[in-house]
């Protein structure tokens, strides 16, 4: 057996090098060509072999596409790109397309560039023997635990084609909750930031012409009391307006310190929950999350105590995250879902019915599954009805905000008017 340098071309018509033992050159090309390359010069090492130039020259490439590639280890993606990749791998690989294949051609057809690096990462790791799960583990930012664990799963259990396809569902599922979630409260913002933006330039350019108009026609005279107050905050908001924009960057920042602290996550969490037409979404969604997360990790096979787990950690709400952990401690001691479920008083008696059923009958994920479809639905109607509800109350809120300054300009106009008629 002999020594023979090579450069060849792998699946995706990249250059590698490197060095192959065999009895002779056609062997060399015979077992190059059977691991998957094309080999463009094979020559028997230390005589007149690969080129030094050739073989920097092909390194050089490799190291420069391994760093691209790792460059997408740092990167973050939006939930819609992982959704999309989701789905498609799904679909090629159900279709009888081995995975390496489809993480390939995924990776060539994808536009988003960190999505790309990372594909093409995965695609390495899976060639050079590692496992899915073990290449997507090296990409916390973009696929998180329960990406993982259930592909992990799928893995192991050898059907990793059914499990893509449950996350995909998964995902698509809480993209469509997220996407009435933020459609609701993407009208009132709207309404709100128009009528702070009317509000500021009638106080700032609009209000001070109209009080030289009066001083000089009034000669003195009062204004009205509604007419004087909205002066006065016109006079304000001009001499005060860059301590106000002092005043809203503190608030915010103290806001965000206070979020971010683990007592003030849970207070304003618990807040949430509690008011009156946001509480009920907010309830309704964290509870189509907890149930679609947990019933679609056991259902995948990852075991309930590890799902329990991961379902915390993405429960998105603090309160509803302890309530689960309750749940962890429950049947880490072997005793029922049902029981630290009811003691929350987060989750209503229907849930906690439906759970109790799928216990007893063995069938606890796919009832979880059908709690998270019905709520769904809850949150859907509840976006509706919340939408219809909002319209006339910001719209009346914006009238009352525009008719009250309306209003005080113009009742001291009728008293210039009637002093030109006297006097005319």
């Amino acid at each position: 057996m002999a020594n023979f340098e090579y450069i060849a071309l792998d699946a995706k018509g990249e250059e590698t090098t490197g060095t192959i033992s065999a009895s002779d050159e056609a062997d060399a090309i015979s077992q190059l060509r059977r691991s998957g390359l094309y080999p463009t010069q094979v020559a028997a090492e230390g005589r007149g072999g690969v080129s030094g130039t050739a073989k920097r020259r092909a390194k050089k490439a490799q190291k420069t596409r391994s760093a691209a590639r790792g460059g997408g280890k740092g990167g973050k993606v939006k939930s819609k790109v992982l959704m999309i990749f989701t789905r498609q791998l799904a679909t090629l690989v159900d279709a009888g397309l081995p995975l390496l294949r489809g993480l390939t051609v995924l990776g060539n057809q994808e536009k988003n560039k960190v999505m790309q690096r990372t594909i093409n990462t995965l695609a390495d790791s899976v060639q050079s023997g590692s496992t899915f799960s073990e290449g997507l583990g090296q990409h916390p930012r973009i696929f998180d635990k329960l990406y993982v664990n259930m592909v992990k799963a799928g893995e192991l259990g050898g059907v990793l084609e059914l499990v893509l396809e449950r996350l995909a569902e998964y995902q698509e599922k809480a993209q469509k909750l997220k996407n009435r979630i933020v459609a609701a409260m993407v009208y009132p913002i709207i309404v709100i930031v128009i009528a702070m933006a009317i509000l500021i330039f009638l106080m700032a350019f609009i209000v001070p012409k109209f009080e030289k108009i009066f001083e000089e026609m009034l000669q003195g005279r009062p204004l009205p009391k509604v007419t004087q107050l909205v002066i006065d905050a016109s006079r304000w908001i001009q001499g005060s307006w860059l301590w106000l924009l002092l005043g809203f960057v503190v608030v915010y920042a103290l806001w965000k310190v206070f979020a971010a602290s683990r007592g003030g996550r849970v207070l304003i969490d618990r807040w949430l929950l509690k008011m009156p037409l946001i509480g009920p979404i907010q309830l309704k969604s964290g509870i189509s999350r907890f149930s679609r997360t947990l019933g679609t990790l056991v259902t995948s096979g990852v075991p309930i105590l590890q799902a329990l787990n991961i379902t915390r950690e993405t429960a998105g709400n603090v309160v509803i995250s302890k309530a689960i952990d309750k749940v962890h401690e429950a049947v880490r001691e072997g005793e029922s879902v049902v029981a630290p479920l009811e003691a929350s008083r987060i989750f209503p008696p229907m849930v906690i019915s439906m759970v109790d059923v799928g216990e007893e009958t063995g069938q606890l994920p796919d009832m979880l599954l059908k709690v998270a479809d019905v709520y769904d639905d809850e949150v859907d109607n509840a976006v509706e009805a919340l939408t219809s509800m909002l319209e006339p109350i910001m719209i009346v809120f914006l009238a009352l905000i525009v008719g009250t300054i309306v209003i005080a300009l113009f009742l001291p106009m009728v008293d210039i008017i009637q002093g030109l008629q006297e006097g005319g």
